[in-house]
């Protein structure tokens, strides 16, 4: 029998002693203690971004939880979560958006509602879940 990756387990991991510049794209959970100046982006993943993170970028995920420096913006389709030492300067935005005592925020911070896809057909357009969760009841 294969073994099964647990689903909330880090597939990927970027040491502090390492840097990246460019566009990081993945899939599952990655954690960054090092250095990325460019873009993180991932369908359906989740970015840890360690305390001792140093990240120049604009960041799209599902989730965020970030604990080290973010210049940039973070959008998430799920939530962020920001816990200290966190030191974040750039927007957010997300339907769930979570910053702990001691974090220190710059930015605008925009909560706005999930998108989902009706099962109507590929040119229906997207609703927000709200709405959606209400017409099934």
């Amino acid at each position: 029998m294969k073994n099964a990756k647990k689903e909330n387990s880090i597939s990927t991991f970027l040491g502090w002693d390492a840097s990246i510049e460019g566009t990081v794209e993945f899939h599952g959970m990655i954690r960054l203690d090092g250095n990325v100046k460019g873009k993180i982006f991932s369908n359906a993943g989740t970015v840890i971004v360690g305390e001792k993170a140093v990240i120049d970028a604009e960041i799209n995920v599902d989730v965020a939880i970030v604990m080290g420096r973010v210049n940039g913006t973070i959008e998430a389709r799920d939530r962020i979560e920001i816990y200290p030492p966190a030191r974040v300067v750039g927007d957010i935005v997300a339907p769930v958006i979570s910053i702990e005592a001691g974090v220190t925020f710059n930015g605008n911070c925009s909560m706005k509602p999930r998108i989902i896809q009706e099962k109507k057909g590929p040119d229906s357009p997207p609703k927000p879940a709200a709405v959606a969760e209400k017409k099934g009841k």
